[in-house]
């Protein structure tokens, strides 16, 4: 089916999730719509949460989106089940990885590194419940950390100084897997790896969404079977720079949109 996949985030973040489903799904079109004049969404209550994020919805479908991947962990947790409700599109949802990471730690400790909406929500706290019994999970929040990437700032001495403040505690309790609970962290992971001991696992969904969304894709008869030249278009409500530079991709057409 010609139709695209449709992609928000509250920023630049989402695209981690959309590399991972444009190399899984290498015949798909794919429509992305970085929100970032409105981010971080993890500041924001859960009713302005829900309204952007059926703004971006209803933008995606009015382009023609047959399924719309929410790459945002915040917008997930605050506001997918009210966008399933209302809306006749299957959507994909993102959550932080606290399964693989309750699975693979040796030292019954994980720490997860997320946005203060994804951490108060009812949805983290009840896979948190599910999955990480007799796990000690340590929540940090990440604050001031999507700005800095927002703003081009990955590797700069701000973010250095944050990232340390918010890791040395969960490294004196002796985590051995640190989940990242916000689709901007992955274009932290070299950063992380420089920066944390190499015993520690960082765990992110990436891959998992890209795998859901070509299981509801086929599930749901919409799947692009021919081989076809796909277009990818990225759209921000802020400075193109940024998200050029993160989708770094010439099949990529990323452009300014007042939305």
């Amino acid at each position: 089916m010609q139709r695209p996949i449709g992609i928000f985030d509250s920023g630049v973040g989402g695209t981690s999730i959309w590399k991972e489903i444009k190399k899984m799904l290498p015949n798909e079109h794919t429509l992305y719509l970085a929100d970032s004049a409105n981010a971080p969404y993890g500041e924001r209550s859960k009713e302005e949460i829900t309204q952007l994020s059926i703004k971006n919805t209803e933008f995606l479908l009015e382009h023609g989106c047959k399924i719309i991947v929410v790459a945002c962990n915040t917008a997930t947790t605050n506001a997918i089940d009210h966008l399933r409700a209302n809306f006749a599109v299957p959507f994909i949802g993102i959550e932080p990885a606290i399964k693989p990471a309750a699975l693979h730690t040796k030292t019954n400790k994980v720490g997860v590194l997320a946005t203060k909406g994804t951490l108060s929500s009812s949805l983290f706290h009840n896979t948190s419940k599910l999955f990480a019994e007799g796990i000690t999970v340590l929540e940090q929040e990440g604050k001031g950390l999507v700005e800095l990437i927002e703003a081009g700032q990955v590797n700069s001495t701000a973010m250095q100084e944050l990232l340390k403040r918010y890791l040395d505690p969960m490294l004196e309790q002796n985590i051995d897997c640190l989940v990242l609970g916000c689709t901007h962290y992955p274009y932290l992971i070299p950063l992380l790896k420089e920066m944390l001991p190499n015993h520690i696992t960082i765990i992110d969904s990436g891959e998992a969404v890209a795998r859901q969304t070509k299981a509801v894709l086929e599930k749901n008869n919409l799947l692009q079977l021919t081989e076809s030249t796909p277009r990818h278009m990225l759209y921000t409500n802020k400075e193109t720079e940024v998200l050029q530079k993160l989708v770094n991709d010439p099949s990529a057409q990323v452009a300014y949109l007042d939305f």
